[in-house]
């Protein structure tokens, strides 16, 4: 320990070739600059849910042309997070980082100025790849600022509160550009983030020389994998659109390119993917638990927003500030107990914990009725969901890296980061198609739209309910301490 805490300084150096560094940071200041880089990947995710109504208006997509707004986003950021974790790990994860920050600035000014639906999609294309670039690295580059466990258990706690409540107050953003503006500003809004985290990032953050992209770059492997999983993305949120035969062929073609990944990381010289990485039980079981947790909040969240504005009749800006409460709940859990609260009682307990009380709200929001309120019906949900995802987020993400060697800190970050799309994904199709399938077989018998819309939701918070569940028994079961572990 002593020799860990000599090695790393407590400052982030600016260094030059042949120069004397000119200036010393702490190391606190780079995890400022990380967490406002990620903080915007994250507002994006999430600032186009509310605005998708004045979108579709504007622009004049149907339906399911609607859907690609999020879509293509999410197929690239989720396809290449692999493998812009393992590039940054070979050409320096400062360079990965910041190359990211320039692409997913520039692609969001192309997103605020489109006037046409193939603009708008192409440049939301373009910013899933730098949301990716940057992304990808930003828990390995954590995890080499802060290598003691204490200091690291804060500085997870810190990166975990900002991602959290960005997501929610990414709700809030939207609803409030949205009518007070236009939709055009919930991407402009990030010329001036971008531009501000780019500079700060180019000065504060240490460089780092990686080993070079003759050192393991496996592009065989990489086409295979990035194909394989943009597919994997493609497959799930267009679920709802594709008769059960298509999803199914397509499925079955994700399947041989993992297969096809998997035989050749195996034999490569200098695979892309080291395999031994998932003989961390910590890493392996914290990855799906993390797919089931991000797919009830993120079901959630998308889902809990159509309930305010279809079945309580709340406009964007009224739904945006409904949210609120969620990343006031989740940044102060998260900043001013997590860390200490994972020290004391360990991350597998914090864990459980957190996870009861997803599993709680996701209960009693499946019995949110027509003619609810938000004050009864939803209020005690979000606070409900915001304090266990607090409580659970942050240990899960330390039980994860834990395992993981310093050579494999950018891969275990992509790795991380790709599951977490991954659930997203598959937590926003899953439930919204059984919302729609349940609201239209309601429709088709004379229901009242907004009594069968409601019940649809139900019948969505229920599976989510149930994927909470499967969440907290897999976390127990696989996650649990043992004696005399290396994991």
């Amino acid at each position: 320990m002593e020799n860990a805490e000599a090695h790393v300084t407590m400052t982030a150096i600016v260094e030059h070739p042949g120069r004397t560094p000119r200036r010393t940071y702490s190391r606190w200041t780079a995890l400022v600059v990380l967490c406002a880089g990620t903080l915007m990947t994250i507002l994006d995710g999430n600032i186009v849910t509310v605005a998708m109504p004045a979108v579709q208006s504007d622009l004049d997509f149907s339906g399911p042309g609607l859907a690609w707004v999020v879509n293509a986003y999410l197929i690239p950021f989720g396809g290449l997070l692999l493998l812009a974790g393992r590039l940054g790990d070979l050409v320096g994860r400062k360079r990965m980082f910041t190359a990211g920050l320039a692409v997913f600035t520039t692609a969001s000014v192309l997103c605020g100025v489109a006037n046409g639906q193939g603009v708008l999609i192409a440049a939301r294309a373009l910013q899933g790849i730098g949301g990716a670039m940057t992304t990808a690295v930003v828990l390995g580059m954590l995890v080499a600022l802060f290598p003691e466990p204490r200091e690291q258990a804060r500085a997870i706690a810190v990166f975990s509160a900002v991602g959290a409540a960005g997501g929610a107050l990414g709700t809030f953003l939207g609803g409030a550009l949205t009518q007070a503006l236009n939709w055009h500003w919930i991407f402009l809004i990030n010329l001036p983030i971008g531009l501000v985290a780019l500079l700060a990032a180019v000065r504060v953050l240490a460089p780092e020389h990686g080993e070079g992209l003759g050192r393991g770059a496996d592009f065989p492997g990489a086409a295979l994998i990035t194909g394989a999983l943009m597919l994997t993305v493609y497959v799930i949120v267009g679920s709802g659109d594709r008769g059960i035969s298509a999803t199914l062929v397509l499925a079955a073609l994700a399947l041989v390119l993992f297969t096809a990944f998997t035989l050749r990381q195996a034999r490569a010289a200098r695979p892309l993917l080291r395999l031994r990485l998932f003989g961390s039980r910590l890493l392996s079981g914290a990855n799906a638990v993390q797919i089931l947790l991000i797919a009830t909040m993120y079901g959630f969240q998308f889902l809990g927003a159509l309930y305010l504005q279809r079945v309580l009749g709340y406009g964007e800006l009224l739904t945006g500030t409904a949210f609120l409460p969620a990343p006031v709940v989740i940044g102060t859990l998260m900043l001013g107990l997590s860390a200490r609260t994972i020290g004391r009682f360990g991350a597998y307990r914090v864990l459980l914990a957190g996870l009861v009380l997803v599993v709680a709200g996701t209960t009693l929001l499946s019995r949110a009725p027509a003619d609810g309120s938000y004050v009864v019906d939803v209020l005690p949900v979000l606070l409900l969901l915001a304090t266990g995802f607090a409580a659970a987020m942050p240990a899960l993400t330390g039980l994860a890296m834990a395992g993981t060697r310093p050579e494999d800190a950018g891969l275990a970050s992509g790795l991380f980061n790709t599951t977490q799309v991954v659930g997203g994904s598959l937590g926003l199709a899953v439930l919204s198609v059984v919302a729609a399938r349940r609201t239209e077989g309601l429709l088709g018998t004379g229901a009242h739209l907004v009594a069968a819309t409601a019940e649809g939701y139900q019948s969505a918070f229920r599976v989510g309910a149930a994927i909470a569940v499967t969440a907290l028994v897999l976390a127990a079961v696989v996650l649990r301490p043992r004696k005399e572990t290396r994991d």
